[in-house]
């Protein structure tokens, strides 16, 4: 008898989508308001699963608490929110294990740590289909991820399980988020992972390389 999995859920920068260029763009953007250099886009790419903070952070030398920081962010997310798909789309696979997921009758959603601000209208400009079911974001809760409360919601909107219920994602904190909540937990290495991080030492349940790997994953569980 296979493994009872009743939903799928997945981070957004990262796992779902690649957000990096567009990201980059508006850092980079940024950098060139403020008189400074632009950076190679994989130099930034290795840090957007860490968020706004740490994009600032690698791209001017500041720090949360530092004077100018938070000033930085916020004209960093305003660059961001005036364009923020022209270069984001689903990674390569992830339209194949949507139509996976519907062929099985899975729903599937989104548990993020991007405000909702930027997540809403950005999974309205990719339209994926199907639909996300379940979109949580940090303005939805008082915990963000690592803490359960999050995906907990997000299985609460689905009317799921969290214990036959994946989550997908692309940092230690995602993995770390997926097991609190007791969750079946999927580490992407094809995300945004930093050169320093061991993907390995996260023990998320299955690695994948490939968005599609969730296709064959998947069907094992269910037969397992």
């Amino acid at each position: 008898m296979g493994t009872k999995i009743e939903a799928v859920l997945f981070d957004l920068d990262g796992t779902l989508l690649d957000t990096a260029q567009d990201l980059a763009r508006a850092l980079n953007r940024l950098l060139v308001r403020k008189g400074k250099t632009e950076l190679p886009v994989d130099d930034i790419r290795k840090v957007v699963s860490n968020g706004g903070n740490a994009m600032v952070s690698l791209g001017f030398g500041t720090r949360i608490g530092d004077p100018e920081h938070k000033t930085l962010y916020f004209d960093l997310l305003d660059i961001y929110g005036q364009d923020i798909a022209s270069y984001t789309g689903p990674f390569e696979g992830i339209k194949d294990v949507l139509s996976h997921l519907e062929a099985l009758n899975l729903p599937w959603g989104v548990v993020t740590n991007k405000p909702r601000a930027y997540s809403d209208p950005l999974l309205k400009a990719i339209d994926l289909q199907p639909g996300c079911a379940a979109l949580v974001c940090p303005d939805d809760v008082k915990n963000k991820k690592p803490h359960p409360e999050p995906m907990h919601l997000a299985c609460q909107i689905l009317g799921c399980n969290p214990a036959h219920t994946i989550y997908v994602g692309d940092h230690r904190r995602d993995i770390e988020a997926g097991r609190n909540a007791g969750m079946t937990t999927v580490a992407a290495r094809y995300g945004y992972i930093d050169d320093q991080d061991d993907v390995d030492s996260w023990q998320a349940d299955y690695n994948i390389d490939h968005a599609e790997q969730l296709i064959p994953l998947l069907n094992q569980l269910l037969q397992d």
